[in-house]
C-alpha cells in the first residue's frame, strides 16, 4: 500500500442502516501476509467465513492459500507482482505459463473472479509503469486461450497520486503524463473486455495531512454541514465519496463514463506515531464501521448515485514486518491470534445492532459551509437539528424512502394522511420530509439516523411545508 495523494477532496454521503436499501455493494478484505505469526490459510478462511466475509483480495497467488480458498463460496482476486510486469509483457509465453500455474490450476474450484496486474504502478520505485498495458492484454489473452475470459476480469490497482486534480471533485483529472501512454490505453482495454477500473483510496491520508481544515466527522462518515462543490452542485458528506467522485471525474473527462470501479483498498489505522493524526482505534473502528453500512445499505456517490460499489477493506491483519510508520503494521482489523482489533459488523445482519461509538473528536478543524437554501429550508449553528427530504434524490427514491419511515422505521406518519394537518401541500418531498424527521427525532438524533440512503440530510433552522411545521424533541 502507498500513501494516495494527499490532495485535499470533498466530502461524500453519511449512513443508516436501513433494511429497505437492502440491495448494496459488496465487502471484501484484502488478506496481506507480511508477517511472521499469522494463523494458516486453512484457519483464514474459518475466519472469513465466520465473518460472512464472501471477497477476499491476496496480494500474490499463493498455492496454499488458493488450495485452502478452494470450494469456500469466497470469490478471489489474486495479484500478478509488480516485480513481473515486465516478463509478462515482453513474453506472452510468460504471462500464459503465469494464468496456467496460479489461476487455471485451481478455477473454478476456487472463485478466482479477477487478476490485479501489478499494484499502485504509478509509484513503484522500479519504473514498471511502460510495461503494465502490455502485461494487462497478454494476461488476458492467456485468459482467452484458456477460456476463462468471461469469468475472470483483468484490471490494475491505482493510488488517488494517480490524479492531478482530485479537489473539487468535479475537477478531478489524470495526470498528464499518464493520460495518452497509460490511462487512456487502461480505460479502453477495460472497455473491451467489460472489467473496471481498480483504486485504492485512503481518506486517512487527506485527513492526516489537513486536519486543520477537514473535520473528523466527515472522513469518519458522521453527520456534518456537508461541502457543495462549486464544479457541479452536488452536496458531499464524506471524504470517501469525494475521493471516489474525483476518479469517476476524471474517467469522465477522457469520455470513458462508462467504466466501473471497484475500491481495491480502504481502510484506517487503529495505531500510528505521534505524528500521525487521526490513528486510533475508535477512528478506525468508526471509518470501517460506517463504511461497511454505507455500502451494504446501497446507493453510489453524488455524481454515480447508481454505482452500487464493491469495496476491499485492508487488511484482514495487523501485519508485524511490514516497514514504515507504526500505522503501516496496524490498519488490521484482526490481530494474528484471531481476535478483533475492533468490533464492527461486515453483513447487513450485522449491522442491525451496529452502533458508531463516536469518541469525543480531537484535533482537526472543522470545514464550514455557508448556509444553503434548499426547499425553503437554511442551514445555520443553533442547537436544533431537524431531517428533511433532498429534492435532488428525485421522487422514486424519496418514495421507497418515506415507505420505509412510515412502515418498518417506526416514523409517526399520522399528520400527513389526507385530511391531516401536515397532508398539504401534497407532494413526496414534504411528506418524506416529515416521515424523515419523525424517524430522525424518535432515534434521539443519533449519527446517521437523517440519511436514507442520501435521500435526506440535516438543517439547523426550522424547516416549514405550507403551514406544516416539522416537530423536534425540545
Amino acid at each position: 500500500m502507498a500513501p494516495p495523494s494527499r490532495f485535499l477532496s470533498a466530502f461524500a454521503s453519511l449512513l443508516l442502516f436501513t433494511p429497505f436499501f437492502a440491495d448494496g455493494g459488496s465487502i471484501g478484505v484484502n488478506y496481506g501476509r507480511i508477517a511472521d505469526n499469522l494463523p494458516s490459510a486453512v484457519k483464514v478462511v474459518q475466519l472469513l467465513k465466520s465473518q460472512g466475509l464472501s471477497r477476499v483480495k491476496v496480494f500474490d497467488a499463493d498455492p496454499t492459500v488458493l488450495r485452502s480458498l478452494a470450494r469456500s463460496g469466497i470469490k478471489v482476486t489474486v495479484d500478478l507482482p509488480n516485480e513481473m510486469l515486465s516478463s509478462a509483457a515482453k513474453k506472452p509465453s510468460f504471462a500464459a505459463a503465469w494464468v496456467q500455474r496460479n489461476v487455471a490450476a485451481y478455477h473454478p474450484a476456487t472463485e478466482i473472479e479477477a487478476i490485479a496486474v501489478g499494484n499502485e504502478v504509478f509509484v513503484d520505485t522500479h519504473n514498471t509503469t511502460k510495461f503494465l498495458i502490455q502485461a494487462m492484454r497478454n494476461i488476458h489473452q492467456a485468459l482467452v486461450k484458456s477460456n476463462l475470459h468471461s469469468a475472470i476480469k483483468v484490471s490494475s490497482p491505482i493510488a488517488l497520486s494517480a490524479l492531478q486534480n482530485s479537489y473539487p471533485s468535479s475537477a478531478g483529472s489524470f495526470r498528464q503524463e499518464l493520460v495518452e501512454p497509460v490511462f487512456r490505453p487502461m480505460l479502453e482495454f477495460l472497455r473491451e473486455t467489460g472489467s473496471y477500473l481498480m483504486v485504492n483510496a485512503y481518506p486517512f491520508f487527506a485527513y492526516e495531512a489537513n486536519s486543520d481544515v477537514i473535520s473528523l466527522d466527515y472522513a469518519l462518515f458522521r453527520e456534518n454541514p456537508g461541502n457543495v462543490d462549486a464544479g457541479n452542485g452536488l452536496r458531499y458528506f464524506s471524504l470517501f465519496d469525494a475521493q471516489i467522485d474525483a476518479v469517476f471525474a476524471a474517467m469522465s473527462a477522457l469520455k470513458f463514463d462508462d467504466i466501473e470501479m471497484v475500491v481495491s483498498e480502504t481502510g484506517w489505522p487503529s495505531k500510528g506515531d505521534g505524528t500521525e493524526i487521526g490513528a486510533s482505534v475508535a477512528n478506525a473502528a468508526a471509518y470501517n464501521g460506517n463504511l461497511v453500512r454505507r455500502i451494504l445499505t446501497g446507493g453510489g456517490t453524488p455524481l454515480r448515485p447508481k454505482a452500487d460499489l464493491t469495496v476491499y477493506l485492508f487488511a484482514l491483519f495487523n501485519e508485524d514486518d511490514k516497514n514504515g510508520p507504526t500505522s503501516e503494521r496496524n490498519y488490521g482489523l484482526f490481530y494474528p491470534n484471531e481476535e478483533k482489533v475492533y468490533d464492527i459488523p461486515f453483513t447487513l445482519q450485522g449491522l442491525k445492532t451496529y452502533k458508531d461509538k463516536r469518541a469525543p473528536a480531537t484535533g482537526g478543524g472543522h470545514v464550514t459551509a455557508p448556509p444553503v437554501t434548499r426547499g425553503g429550508v437554511s442551514r445555520s449553528t443553533t442547537r436544533n437539528t431537524w431531517c428533511v427530504a433532498s429534492g435532488e434524490a428525485g421522487e422514486e427514491k424519496l418514495q421507497a424512502a418515506l415507505d420505509f419511515a412510515c412502515g418498518e422505521g417506526g416514523a409517526d406518519c399520522r399528520q400527513i394522511q389526507p385530511g391531516a394537518a401536515c397532508f398539504k401541500p401534497n407532494t413526496v418531498e414534504a411528506h418524506a420530509s416529515f416521515a424523515f424527521n419523525s424517524y430522525y427525532q424518535r432515534n434521539e438524533r443519533a449519527g446517521g439516523s437523517c440519511y436514507f440512503g442520501g435521500a435526506a440530510y440535516v438543517v439547523t433552522q426550522p424547516p416549514k411545508y405550507g403551514e406544516c411545521e416539522l416537530p423536534t424533541r425540545y
